[in-house]
């Protein structure tokens, strides 16, 4: 009986020794919040809006804790919960500038929530509704200036908010700035409308068919033609404000195709951002799919097909198709694919002959890095290209430069006041002056 009880005892020694002498492994840090790639995404756009007021990193933290990746649900309850802590900490704050601040969290964290929902899951109307409210409470509370624009467009309208700028604005061109396939007219503010406005410029932003307010409550989808909507909003803006020295059209993400395209129709347009580069819409939404899937399509196989991309599970896979069903009005995944067909700048790309700058990331888990350097060969007629890739080490490699806002925006404004520099002021006149 002893004996056993002195080997257990000599290997409870030997397993204290193990256990304070043996290499523990390195406490290392990690990259991300979510093994998949979408949940991941998605977290950091809302940590992306933090340069601009429109988030705080434990209110996030303390957010994605609880959210189960895949899940649509967890996800926007735990982003209605955040949304609903700020707003009441907005409520009982004095402070008009903080209040503001806390206001435009909560529209970060209610637009947040609705994103993986199904495009007509009924929730979306009031988080939409919840986010815009607490947007522009947010701006009223910070005193940024702004003005609704309204713009016709055939039996519909379009949506813009012009943001003047401060003295000396006059001298600089007018950004203006579009979204793409999931964009609000709102998060463009806090993207980049906010960092150019302190950069001195004044900004346009707006949404067109197939987003925000206009897809939500007027049911127009999307279009690549996009130098319709586009002449439309500068054609408006131009109605009722002083023509700006100069004017520079940036597209966030599908509007790196959307500002492209409309630049290559509109001699108003001096200079045009790709923000990220978006070439060929077909080739991006086909890059993952086995050719041998376009054989069955071929060959009378797409019901089939169609109701086993039903039970694709992936959350990226299946927000992409339910979000491009919405946006282009249309159904099933090959329909989205087709209609993707259309936003190709190939065809038109010779067409533009602004200064153009074209931004790429090596982590982009939607637009393959290739497409910068086509799309650079296709521009033979623009003034200048300026083409710009951001690696892992720039903090800026992931799908438009997502977590660093400071490092892309950097490289936007030099190129603006290199490209577009301040018109000089004029010299000081003097009726006794001599020479």
């Amino acid at each position: 009986m002893r004996k056993p009880l002195v080997v257990l005892g000599a290997l409870v020694v030997l397993a204290l020794i193990a256990l304070l002498l043996w290499p523990q492994p390195a406490d290392r840090g990690r990259d991300r919040f979510f093994a998949d790639d979408s949940y991941n995404f998605e977290t950091i756009r809302v940590l992306n809006d933090i340069a601009a007021a429109g988030g705080d990193v434990g209110e996030v933290l303390s957010t994605v804790g609880s959210i189960r990746a895949g899940d649509a649900d967890s996800w926007y309850h735990a982003w209605t919960a955040a949304g609903d802590r700020v707003g009441a900490l907005a409520e009982r704050t004095r402070d008009t500038r903080e209040k503001g601040n806390a206001l435009l969290r909560t529209h970060t964290y209610y637009r947040t929530a609705e994103f993986f929902l199904a495009p007509h899951d009924p929730r979306r109307v009031e988080s939409f509704r919840s986010n815009v409210r607490s947007f522009y409470a947010g701006l009223d509370a910070r005193n940024v200036r702004y003005e609704h624009i309204v713009v016709p467009y055939g039996r519909y309208h379009l949506n813009a908010l012009y943001y003047p700028g401060p003295a000396g604005a006059e001298s600089r061109p007018l950004l203006v700035v579009v979204g793409g396939y999931d964009s609000t007219m709102e998060e463009l503010y806090l993207a980049t409308g906010a960092a150019a406005l302190q950069h001195g410029y004044s900004v346009l932003t707006y949404e067109g068919p197939g987003q925000g307010s206009v897809l939500r409550q007027q049911d127009l989808h999307m279009e690549p033609d996009w130098e319709k909507p586009n002449g439309e909003v500068l054609e408006e803006f131009l109605r009722t404000h002083p023509k700006p020295r100069k004017i520079v059209l940036l597209g966030e993400s599908l509007g790196g195709y959307l500002a492209a395209r409309a630049a290559a129709y509109d001699s108003r347009i001096d200079g045009v951002v790709a923000y990220d580069v978006w070439f060929d819409g077909y080739a991006i939404a086909t890059r993952k799919v086995s050719p041998a899937v376009f054989w069955l399509r071929a060959h009378g196989f797409e019901h089939l097909l169609t109701a086993l991309a039903n039970r694709i599970t992936d959350p990226g896979i299946k927000w992409a198709e339910e979000n491009g069903e919405w946006v282009f009005g249309v159904s099933g995944p090959f329909q989205v694919i087709d209609a993707l067909k259309a936003y190709s700048l190939a065809p038109v790309a010779a067409r533009i002959t602004q200064d153009a700058l074209l931004l790429a990331g090596t982590a982009d888990h939607f637009v393959p890095l290739k497409q910068l350097a086509e799309e650079r060969k296709a521009l033979v007629h623009a003034r200048s290209v300026t083409a710009v890739v951001f690696n892992r080490d720039s903090g800026g490699s992931l799908h438009c430069q997502l977590g660093a806002p400071t490092v892309w925006q950097a490289t936007l404004f030099d190129w603006m006041a290199a490209k577009f520099p301040s018109s000089p002021k004029p010299a000081p006149q003097s009726g006794n002056a001599t020479s």
